[in-house]
């Protein structure tokens, strides 16, 4: 079991961050978990990230997660996730978001591999030219304001349950940080996303976003990933030598 899934975190919900009460969880990722909050000033509910202090040993993963609400703080595009405020008290980081009420990709891929349709293709073909249109403005947006995300996949892209609409979250290794990551030969990302050169930790540009899009299309279309590997190694060495 990973720390992420193991840590307890019982005492957040409940507790206040400012304005922000903490209701319930809604998911976890590598780094953090993700809550719903009522924000008591607005009196609406907003999306709350935490990532608690115990994890973030390292001034690098605390780097990161502060990098990523400065980053998403710049950009302001109805195809991406908007962020309202960030900070830390004594036990956690956090960041304070829009709420979007829907599920991501990932999840929702998951539903549809357990009844496979006969032409072996998960989602409808106008539902893929919008659900993807929609994702390359908002990854349009960002290039044009010199952010990449480097870490494209289905769990990063959310799907409001009321309009459709789809938005990209999670910015914590864009681009605007690469460099300290190419200094250390890190190499960042989700690896059957990656990009070949973003495999091997080489430097990046927009082109790799467009990778990891085309690997979602592959997916989406043929119901299955375009590489089959045992484990992420073989998953980088295969990219590499196609």
């Amino acid at each position: 079991m990973s720390k992420i899934k193991a840590f307890d975190y019982t005492n957040a919900i409940g507790r206040e961050f400012g304005n922000y009460v903490v209701v319930r969880e809604l998911g976890r990722g590598a780094m953090a978990a993700v809550f719903v909050a009522y924000q008591k000033t607005l009196k609406r509910q907003v999306a709350i990230k935490l990532l608690p202090k115990a994890l973030a040993t390292t001034k690098v993963a605390q780097q990161q997660f502060r990098d990523e609400a400065e980053t998403i703080a710049v950009l302001d595009h109805p195809n991406l996730i908007t962020i309202f405020d960030s900070g830390e008290d004594d036990d956690y980081f956090f960041q304070v978001m829009q709420l979007v009420e829907g599920q991501d990709l990932a999840q929702l891929l998951k539903k549809l591999r357990r009844h496979p349709v006969p032409a072996r293709r998960l989602l409808p073909m106008a539902h893929v030219r919008r659900l993807l249109t929609e994702v390359l403005a908002g990854l349009s947006y960002a290039h044009d304001s010199g952010v990449i995300h480097q870490d494209l996949k289905p769990a990063n892209i959310l799907i409001e349950n009321r309009s459709g609409r789809s938005l990209i979250a999670d910015f914590g290794i864009a681009k605007a940080k690469q460099a300290e990551y190419l200094a250390r030969g890190v190499v960042v990302g989700t690896p059957i996303y990656l990009s070949p050169e973003q495999a091997i930790a080489k430097d990046t540009d927009a082109r790799s976003d467009l990778y990891a899009v085309g690997v979602i299309l592959f997916e989406l279309l043929a119901g299955r990933l375009p590489i089959r590997a045992e484990n992420a190694k073989d998953t980088v060495s295969r990219k590499i030598q196609s």
